[in-house]
């Protein structure tokens, strides 16, 4: 067996600081261990697995340095997205580390529901063009297996994975014992769920025509884009809002390195953006989402409310339709997204519908702090000549990095 204090500071030796996924049976001595020693904002469970991998990418953008995803082969389904869109070399080409615990290995006995994920593991990950290693149960080929994995993720900035079967961990017991515990730290009981004061009346169950707002989708992003601070940064969601931002830019003469536009893993832009503001509390990290998106991985909610990070601001532009793919309708117009947002512990959540109630929300959005809530809702439909970024997501994302690592203006 591998020592969990063991491989965990391997680790850190590795240069693997941070550490986020979903736990599993065959994981949850060397989850336990991290939970255990991880230092705040350097562990985060993540509502799914995608949105590991999500926060994995933040870190990295941020920091420069891969984080370790761990997971159940049964979670393999929820992070292909953003494996084969987000950090796969010919998207943006990002390192992390994924610990995959190996349930219904063949061989084993195991329940029904694992069989078949046992054997399509390892073929997954060949077909998702991951390299992947087989854990030893030694502490000794342990080690050498990781930094083979460390090795390659930094020469090619690209995942790795190793999986780890049954008992391939030790017991850990924690020092701390309330590491793997619920924090209920930003729970705020029923009155969290009622509108901040000022907000539009009557908008509770919206069940208007989206085609009356006053706003289009981009109008509300260039009003909101002109509001932010000189060294803020946004991370907007994949579709047309960041094809509208690229062209906002460019139409100002301006300089692209504020933006990290998410051209996929559609639903996770505010997990990649919650884990860049834990990463540089010193400045403002805007997420520029969809409802669409929202709609998909709505567990991300919960993440980012219950984060305690001051410095992050999500605004949603709800048209009620998935507006790049063909204007499909969404069902965002029969739920309350800001009552949602409050119940998740966000700090502040409004909405606005109208230039007036937007000018004014934004002024509170950056007057607050963080987890901040914005829901814009902008009326359907798009420039037909809308056209797409020039640039190669790479080069977005080395000249994104560059900026943070400006610093704040």
């Amino acid at each position: 067996m591998v020592d969990c204090q063991f491989f965990y500071d391997s680790m850190l030796k590795q240069g693997i600081d941070f550490f986020t996924g979903v736990p599993d049976s065959l994981l949850k001595n060397i989850t336990a261990c991290i939970a255990d020693q991880s230092g705040a904002g350097r562990h985060i469970t993540a509502a799914n697995e995608g949105g590991a991998v999500a926060l994995a990418a933040g870190h990295y953008l941020a920091t420069g340095r891969p984080g370790l995803v761990y997971m159940q082969n049964s979670g393999l389904g929820n992070a292909i997205n953003p494996l084969v869109s987000l950090t796969d070399p010919m998207v943006y080409n990002m390192p992390l580390l994924l610990l995959i615990g190996w349930r219904g290995e063949p061989g084993l006995e195991d329940e029904p529901q694992h069989l078949k994920q046992g054997l399509v593991t390892l073929p997954l990950l060949q077909a998702l063009g991951l390299q992947y290693s087989i854990l030893p149960g030694t502490e000794e080929d342990a080690y050498e297996e990781l930094v083979k994995a460390t090795e390659h993720i930094r020469a090619l900035n690209e995942p790795y994975a190793l999986v780890a079967g049954k008992d391939i961990f030790g017991p850990y017991e924690a020092e701390n014992e309330n590491a793997s515990r619920t924090s209920l730290a930003g729970f705020k009981g029923g009155a969290a769920a009622g509108e901040d004061p000022g907000e539009p009346a009557g908008q509770a169950g919206f069940r208007g025509s989206f085609e009356q707002c006053p706003l289009t989708r981009e109008e509300a992003a260039i009003i909101a884009l002109e509001s932010l601070q000189p060294g803020a940064a946004v991370i907007s969601t994949t579709g047309k809002l960041s094809r509208e931002i690229y062209e906002y830019r460019e139409r100002s003469e301006e300089s692209h390195e504020k933006d990290f536009l998410n051209v996929g893993s559609m639903g996770h832009a505010s997990q990649i953006a919650l884990s860049v503001a834990l990463n540089l509390p010193g400045r403002e990290i805007y997420c520029f989402d969809g409802d669409g998106a929202v709609l998909m991985h709505m567990g991300a909610l919960a993440t980012s409310g219950t984060s305690g990070a001051a410095n992050y601001k999500h605004l949603v532009f709800n048209n009620g339709a998935h507006e790049s793919v063909g204007g499909q309708p969404t069902v965002a117009g029969n739920i309350d997204l800001v009552k949602i947002a409050k119940a998740c512990s966000y700090n502040k959540s409004f909405r606005a519908e109208t230039k007036e109630q937007l000018d004014a929300a934004l002024e509170k959005v950056k007057a607050n702090q963080g987890p901040v809530f914005l829901e814009i809702r902008v009326r359907p439909g798009g420039r037909k000549e809308l056209g797409r970024p020039k640039s190669t997501p790479q080069e977005n994302k080395r000249q994104f990095m560059q900026f943070l690592q400006k610093g704040s203006a």
